[in-house]
């Protein structure tokens, strides 16, 4: 065996389908998620036996509801795990709604330099076929051979990067894609077969000690709203937000992330009440809304790009930016 994969692995749970419950077991859209402990979802894959592991429940919760407590708790451990020098990987269970955020926040946050591999489930472990535990024997051996550090996910036999991932189907298996991208890697029968390099998040090579420490010790992230430009848009609700979230709030309104038409064209009714918005403070980032390509700079570009981030991750990347400031 590989010295490398001899060594320790650390496997966390936080929740989701993958530990999700149903009445019944035909039942794949029913179900209350969260129900089992890593520690049995582990304990029911056969592969997994004999491993050098450690399990540690950091959460029990569906991702919908995932935030800040989560995401600061899952980063403090991780961080503390990443430094120790025996374990070479972590894996993380999680659920598949959030499951993209989780990954760039990890990814931005720790910039690991061992992997670290979420995996995740589309149906529950009451399934009559269950894919949690392919999943978790695949995101095992994702962890124990994948040379370089880094947040991956892997689902559906498919290894994607954190970057590009996305969740875009609501039931298929393999409901996770990387689109123009495409895959990491595959694993087949254990083994993972690399197709390409992943693509840095950003450009720090080393973790940012004290962005993290802001992170960890923050009360809540700076409020940046989504909305989306469509036909027959207004600007009411960008003016609503900005009435609401005026200096002096609980959560003033810091920023915004428009989800553009095409190649970041928006509404000229919600450009006008986005802009209202920039003259009082709050930052604008452009991203699309469609689900491949990215918004290319031109110079009547109006607002600042998310360089290629979907919206949500354009949120997170905007949140994480003003934390620092």
């Amino acid at each position: 065996m590989d010295p490398n994969e001899a060594r320790q692995l650390v496997i966390m749970g936080t929740g989701g389908t993958i530990a999700g419950r149903a009445a019944q077991a035909g039942d794949n859209v029913g179900y209350v998620a969260a129900q089992v402990g890593v520690g049995d979802l582990v304990a029911a894959v056969p592969a997994l036996a004999g491993l050098s592991l450690e399990v540690e429940q950091v959460a029990q919760i569906d991702s919908k509801d995932m935030g800040l407590p989560v995401w600061q708790a899952l980063a403090r451990r991780l961080a503390l795990h990443l430094e120790r020098p025996e374990v070479s990987a972590v894996v993380v269970t999680h659920g598949t709604d959030t499951l993209e955020e989780t990954a760039f926040v990890l990814q931005r946050l720790l910039q690991p330099n061992k992997p670290v591999v979420l995996t995740c489930a589309m149906r529950p472990a009451s399934a009559l076929v269950p894919d949690g535990p392919q999943n978790l024997s695949d995101a095992v051996s994702v962890a124990r051979q994948m040379r370089e550090g880094g947040v991956f996910v892997v689902c559906a036999g498919q290894v994607h990067g954190a970057l590009e991932v996305a969740k875009v189907h609501t039931y298929r298996l393999d409901a996770f894609d990387s689109g123009e991208a495409g895959p990491i890697a595959c694993v087949e029968e254990g083994c993972v077969r690399r197709f390409r390099a992943e693509t840095p998040v950003s450009g720090r090579a080393t973790r940012d000690e004290a962005a993290l420490s802001r992170f960890l010790a923050a009360r809540e992230l700076p409020r940046v709203e989504l909305v989306t430009s469509h036909a027959d848009a207004g600007g009411d609700l960008v003016r609503a937000l900005v009435a609401q979230g005026h200096e002096g709030a609980t959560r003033p309104l810091r920023g915004i992330v428009v989800a553009g038409t095409g190649n970041g064209s928006v509404h000229e009714a919600l450009t006008a009440a986005v802009n209202e918005a920039r003259s009082r403070g709050v930052r604008v980032v452009l991203s699309s809304r469609c689900p491949q390509g990215r918004v290319v700079p031109h110079p009547g570009l109006v607002f600042d790009h998310s360089a290629g981030l979907s919206p949500v991750k354009a949120r997170l990347a905007l949140a994480l930016e003003l934390l620092e400031r």
